[in-house]
């Protein structure tokens, strides 16, 4: 499908798999895993699939909706709706923008050990210590800066072929891939003496964490979700924008969020049992991805901890890939529809150049968190200081290194404003009928009129507020 010279996903499973590609990344396998060992697990879990019902679906809906109706990325979109709405939008792209900043650090740093496993099942003991090895890579700038460049080159790649060519073919092979992986790691796992505490960990009903603080486990889930299923930063707005009139919203939705959370939950199922095996903790924070897993598959020994080592980052590095390409497509969108609007570009908005032109952009500022250690400063090794150093600003959780600082920008502020300001404009604006008549464009009949009209107008903003005002008071107390 060609529309307005943009591009489009050419069939529904394409779409599908880009966006529960864009859906599934290092917030399912790395945030979803440590957030929940740090917030009590059955109680994070508990509160996290209430969210994802009866916010982050109406959300998912909402934006597919906008994005199609209006065929435009996410600025657009909402100028179409009205010039006064145009600053969400911007909202939304910006929180995408930042969000890049240190998601393709990281994804930089899955790709050294994908490697560094392939390298050592061969017998090349290019880690060294594996209790010290993520201390040193994270304060070794130039490799940093290395792994930082080569991810994103590789997204530069896949966006510079467009939609059906690029984002569609990528997604089609990596998401089955990354699904049977998990599955295998997941069941080796399993199969571990002491996993079993993994498991009560997770499922076995404890909501005391809630009763102790209730806030703090609510927004840290909200924030999970609404970062894991890519909502508030264009993504899915963009993505909407190329489907087809044929396409059944709310059927797509529906998978796209049982999709993610099914996915998010079996990357606990590897993580933490893994840690219970092993005897190592839960709420290790965002080390566990790397410092504590890689522990484990130490501690499995041989050839068999190398082999499932490079699965395990091989199949976070297809969801790393799967989310960025989303996200920076949203970016790249903004300036392609600018460029049509205007006359500029060709036939493709000049999408290359607009590609090329934001990941470097991104590649300069995201430098900061490739540079400061993770927060360790020059004082621990690294080659610039937090931002509480350089910038003098002394906050709690965000001002400790750059990679929180950017994440409390887009995750803790950007989109969960995005996302309450457009329950608020569907619900009480826009009205409930405007998403619904759009879905029922494709000629199947809106089977949730009521629940999605009860979520805009009470479940969806009031959550949202929560969230917010969870964000910033603890932001800034």
């Amino acid at each position: 499908m060609e529309s307005q010279n943009r591009g489009g996903f050419a069939t529904n499973f394409g779409f599908l798999m880009a966006a529960i590609g864009s859906a599934v990344g290092l917030g399912n396998l790395w945030g979803f895993p440590y957030k929940m060992g740090a917030n009590g697990g059955f109680a994070f879990l508990l509160v996290y699939l209430i969210l994802a019902i009866f916010v982050g679906l109406a959300v998912m809906l909402g934006e597919m909706a906008l994005g199609r109706k209006t065929g435009q990325g996410c600025v657009g979109a909402y100028a179409a709706m009205g010039k006064k709405f145009k600053w969400v939008g911007v909202c939304g792209v910006v929180a995408g923008f930042f969000i890049l900043c240190f998601y393709m650090v990281l994804g930089g740093m899955v790709l050294r050990y994908v490697c560094g496993y392939l390298l050592a099942m061969f017998g090349s003991n290019n880690f060294g210590d594996p209790a010290t090895f993520f201390g040193r890579f994270i304060t070794n700038g130039g490799s940093m800066l290395i792994w930082f460049f080569v991810f994103t080159l590789l997204n530069v790649l896949v966006i510079a072929g467009g939609v059906a060519e690029g984002i569609e073919k990528f997604n089609k092979i990596a998401m089955p891939a990354l699904f049977f992986l998990l599955l295998i790691v997941l069941i080796y796992v399993a199969c571990q003496p002491g996993a079993g505490e993994g498991y009560k960990f997770m499922f076995s009903w404890n909501v005391k964490p809630l009763q102790e603080d209730f806030l703090k486990v609510v927004k840290t889930a909200a924030g999970q979700m609404f970062f894991s299923l890519s909502l508030g930063m264009s993504v899915m707005i963009t993505y909407g924008s190329y489907l087809s009139k044929k396409e059944d919203l709310e059927k797509d939705a529906l998978i796209v969020v049982v999709s993610d959370t099914l996915i998010a939950i079996m990357a606990g199922m590897v993580v933490l049992p893994a840690c219970a095996a092993f005897g190592l903790e839960y709420g290790a924070g965002p080390g566990l991805l790397f410092s504590t897993m890689q522990v484990v598959f130490a501690s499995m020994g041989g050839f068999i901890g190398n082999f499932i080592g490079f699965l395990f980052y091989l199949l976070v590095f297809l969801a790393a890939m799967s989310s960025s390409i989303s996200v920076l497509e949203g970016v790249t969108a903004y300036f392609v529809d600018k460029n049509l609007k205007e006359g500029k570009g060709g036939e493709t908005g000049g999408r290359k150049k607009a590609c090329i032109i934001a990941a470097v952009v991104i590649f300069v500022v995201g430098s900061l968190v490739a540079l400061d250690g993770l927060g360790g400063g020059i004082e621990g090794g690294a080659l610039i200081n937090s931002p509480a150093q350089m910038l003098g600003i002394e906050a709690q959780g965000w001002s400790d290194c750059w990679l929180d600082f950017f994440d409390m920008l887009s995750e803790g502020i950007l989109m969960p404003l995005g996302s309450m300001m457009l329950a608020i404009f569907i619900g009480y604006v826009w009205k409930t009928d405007t998403i619904m008549d759009e879905c029922e464009a494709s000629g199947h009949k809106a089977w949730g009129h009521g629940f999605f009209k009860f979520c805009y107008k009470i479940t969806t903003p009031i959550g949202m507020l929560i969230v917010l005002y969870g964000q910033i008071t603890s932001f800034f107390g």
